[in-house]
């Protein structure tokens, strides 16, 4: 069975679309294509419902998840009011600042106001909330139990043509679209896709980093109030290879995740999982599982570290095809970056197609354009992870990888006794400014005096 492309509409929007996965990345990437495409076709493996949260086939779905405060915004921004959604349900709005208990490697953060919101949830509730506003645009069809069985191209050069088929069905679909988005995770077949076309397949930069996560959510009792809703301990190498996170969420729980590279496995018993947290510098973690009652399972999960799928330097990469979220960079969780990332690729393919309409400009060379700038976007929280888990590594570290944990150690080792230096620090790992700001001369200053005070003390 096909279905036939139709004509390009008189006010210039698309026909079709069709996105490949139905997860955070997808939902949102679908939430942008509906403001430029007819018919934006969503194609989701599992049998998912609106109501339904975390997907089976994601097994990150049941551990903690940290939206950086630029990927709130953007996400504010797509989805009016989905912050107080959010909040009506019990999820806090705060200041970064004020309501979080951080454990740096030198020291606690200053408890003081840095200006930088952020809101916390569980990954459940955040893709129910999307699911239900994206599924319900007129523009967005989301076939639940169907998957993408290949990709391929109407036209030499192009990757265009989706051949799905939903779960029980005898015979496959075929549509061709204007554009496909890539937004199967890090399981993509995009290198089968690729290789079936005669196209080369894209590199990869891998940053290998082991870190295993176990999670549970915990009902808070009744009264229970604290000047925190967030605790958390950072792991760093090479020193501090446990870590963990206690996160104040929706309907009254705390979402706990503990964390440990390599050999460092937090238990999945209660007894155990109390032990490790027990074993963290800051003892809030470890409060609050034992004052709270477990609600449902303990998850387990172990990520391998980072890798970076290299379209945007294939020579042949494809037209009408584009890769979002861990299709295409895939971010050790431990620093939050994934769902903000995600957010912002949406954000920047959308404008690139405002643009392109605008400009009555087509659909050819979109995919390279925007693979080139999503690489730039990449960039800069790619640096971040990947500097730091390198340095896990055994024998020699790459020279900027152990200057930038050098930085960050003298960085740290200040800001818990410079609210500025802090607040400064909050502001470039919500990406809401960029990297630079930490290397202004008054930082530097600081930095210097700092030393020089430990030196002659």
């Amino acid at each position: 069975m096909v279905e036939s492309k139709r004509s390009l509409p008189s006010d210039t929007r698309w026909s079709r679309a069709v996105v490949v996965g139905g997860g955070y990345a997808g939902l949102v990437t679908a939430r942008v294509l509906a403001d430029h495409f007819d018919e934006v076709l969503v194609l989701e493996r599992d049998a998912v419902r609106p109501d339904t949260g975390v997907h089976p086939s994601i097994p990150q779905g049941f551990h903690a998840h940290a939206l950086l405060a630029k990927g709130g915004e953007v996400l504010e921004a797509l989805f009016p009011g989905l912050r107080a959604e959010l909040a009506g349900l019990g999820a806090p709005v705060f200041d970064y600042g004020e309501r979080i208990s951080f454990l740096l490697p030198t020291g606690y953060a200053p408890p003081d106001p840095v200006g930088v919101s952020i809101q916390t949830f569980t990954r459940d509730e955040l893709e129910r909330r999307l699911r239900q506003r994206v599924a319900a645009l007129p523009a967005v069809r989301v076939l639940a139990a169907t998957s993408c069985e290949t990709v391929t191209g109407s036209a030499p050069g192009r990757l265009d043509r989706v051949h799905y088929r939903a779960r029980g069905g005898d015979e496959p679909t075929d549509v061709v679209a204007d554009l496909v988005v890539d937004a199967s995770g890090r399981s993509t077949s995009v290198d089968r896709w690729l290789t079936e076309a005669r196209l080369p397949v894209s590199g990869r930069t891998v940053v290998k980093a082991k870190i295993t996560y176990t999670s549970a959510c915990y009902a808070r009792p009744p009264g229970d109030e604290q000047d925190f809703d967030v605790a958390y301990q950072m792991a760093f190498a090479p020193g501090v290879p446990r870590g963990g996170v206690v996160l104040a969420v929706e309907h009254d729980r705390w979402m706990c995740s503990l964390f440990g590279v390599d050999g460092h496995v937090p238990p999945t018993d209660d007894e155990g999982y109390l032990d490790f947290a027990r074993s963290l510098g800051n003892p809030r973690l470890a409060e609050q599982i034992k004052r709270g009652t477990r609600a449902g399972e303990i998850h387990r999960y172990t990520n391998p570290g980072n890798e970076w799928r290299l379209h945007h330097k294939n020579p042949r990469w494809p037209e009408r095809l584009v890769a979002v979220g861990d299709a295409v960079c895939v971010f050790n969780p431990v620093y939050g970056q994934g769902l903000t990332v995600a957010a912002l690729e949406a954000e920047l393919l959308g404008r690139l197609l405002r643009h392109r309409r605008t400009n009555a400009s087509g659909l050819d060379g979109l995919s390279r354009a925007y693979q080139r700038a999503a690489a730039r976007l990449i960039q800069v929280p790619w640096t971040m992870a990947s500097s730091s888990d390198l340095m896990w590594a055994p024998g020699k570290q790459p020279l900027p990888a152990r200057f930038a944990h050098w930085y960050n150690q003298r960085v740290f080792a200040l800001a818990v006794h410079d609210p500025g230096v802090w607040a400064r620090f909050v502001r470039v790992l919500n990406m809401t400014a960029p990297p630079s700001l930490l290397f202004r001369p008054a930082v530097l200053a600081e930095l210097a005096r700092h030393a020089l005070t430990r030196r002659t003390g």
